[in-house]
């Protein structure tokens, strides 16, 4: 099983660190990796909109917004804020837990906007894992499917 605890002061010194730069930082693997993807999809019910996702267990906030072009990093009150451990959030990742059944046992919480957490939950479900990581280079493709087949629930 995935074990993901991190020593308590560095889990207090992510928690510390500004919003900007974790964004920043997703909003760009977002725009390399979902991106391309996302695009073939019916996606624009998620523009303007502002997004957080909390990893609780790390003290981690990340917040964007979805722009015509992409991924943005957003500062602004969100409409939808989608809660969960690193070890979680992982797995559903890997598509080796349904978000159903973390929504269902309380692991996965999401708040604000019920319906933009529907269309948002059925847009990642629609989304082909293998044409995501298509856009890693070959070696890093290779790797992440590796770990993505190790992973348990």
């Amino acid at each position: 099983m995935l074990n993901l605890a991190l020593p308590p002061q560095l889990v207090n010194l992510v928690a510390r660190l500004p919003a900007a730069p974790p964004s920043l930082a997703f909003s760009a693997a977002a725009n390399r990796l979902l991106w391309p993807a996302l695009k073939t999809l019916d996606w624009q019910a998620l523009v303007g909109r502002r997004y957080a996702i909390r990893v609780k267990d790390l003290g981690l906030s990340l917040r964007f917004t979805v722009t015509q072009n992409g991924f943005k990093p957003d500062d602004g009150a969100p409409n939808l804020t989608i809660s969960a451990t690193a070890r979680d959030f992982l797995l559903l990742l890997a598509r080796r837990e349904d978000p159903d059944t973390l929504f269902f046992s309380r692991r996965l919480v999401s708040e604000g906007d019920t319906e933009l957490g529907l269309i948002v939950k059925n847009l990642l479900d629609a989304l082909d894992p293998e044409s995501v990581l298509r856009q890693l280079p070959a070696p890093l493709a290779r790797a992440a499917q590796r770990w993505m087949v190790s992973l348990q629930p």
